[in-house]
């Protein structure tokens, strides 16, 4: 059983900055870095490379069942391997990306990713681990004493996304993640705190604000946790 004491969870949608974020929490305290979308599009790698469709969540669960990730957890470290093939790249392309949101719709799938997630932490050689994506305060570690909802106004969010893919039309990256926030919601509320989850908004605040607020909360949390167990 994973002790749950050890996650760090930080919810959100896409372009709330959950991972540059994270991984700069996670720098500054010593901790490891979990990027579950990372794991996701891996995944989807996965399956589109075993030739299933991802529009068949039955072909979907059998090509999930023999998935071999390995994703290492230092914030400096970004490569993500399938087996022994490197697949850090080839999770962002077009193709990869489409295919995520059919993978993750499966719910056996998501909680055999999940389990995994708890499982890694648990066997983390860190004194915890900051752990980000869609579901992670709600259904991987909801009774984690650190539970965060990063988010921002959707235009906030579509510009600091247009501003990653340098090149993209602004559009066109805005259209998008309107879609994947459409998607993923029919699945997973991230876009509502549930209840003793913090949210940092981050609309008005720039990067290194951004870092900040989180860190407050964390030793926030992580003071009140230490005096529940001391008391």
């Amino acid at each position: 059983m994973t002790d749950v004491h050890r996650f760090i969870a930080i919810d959100g949608p896409a372009g709330s900055g959950k991972s540059s974020v994270s991984k700069a929490v996670a720098r500054r305290l010593g901790f490891g870095y979990l990027d579950t979308g990372a794991a996701y599009r891996a995944l989807a790698w996965h399956v589109l490379e075993s030739g299933a469709d991802t529009a068949d969540a039955e072909a979907v669960r059998r090509a999930a069942s023999d998935f071999p990730l390995v994703q290492r957890l230092d914030p400096d470290d970004r490569r993500v391997l399938v087996g022994e093939v490197d697949v850090t790249d080839a999770i962002r392309e077009p193709r990869v990306s489409s295919a995520v949101s059919g993978v993750a719709r499966v719910p056996e799938v998501r909680a055999q990713v999940n389990d995994m997630f708890r499982r890694v932490v648990a066997e983390a050689e860190y004194p915890a681990v900051v752990v980000e994506g869609r579901d992670i305060t709600t259904v991987v570690a909801p009774d984690a004493p650190v539970r965060i909802l990063l988010t921002a106004a959707p235009e906030v969010r579509a510009a600091r996304r247009a501003a990653e893919l340098a090149g993209e039309n602004a559009a066109a990256v805005a259209e998008a993640l309107h879609k994947r926030d459409a998607s993923d919601s029919s699945v997973v509320d991230f876009l509502n705190a549930a209840p003793g989850v913090d949210v940092v908004d981050s609309t008005e605040l720039d990067f290194a604000q951004t870092i900040d607020a989180v860190l407050s909360v964390i030793a926030r949390r992580r003071s009140v946790e230490r005096g529940t167990d001391n008391g």
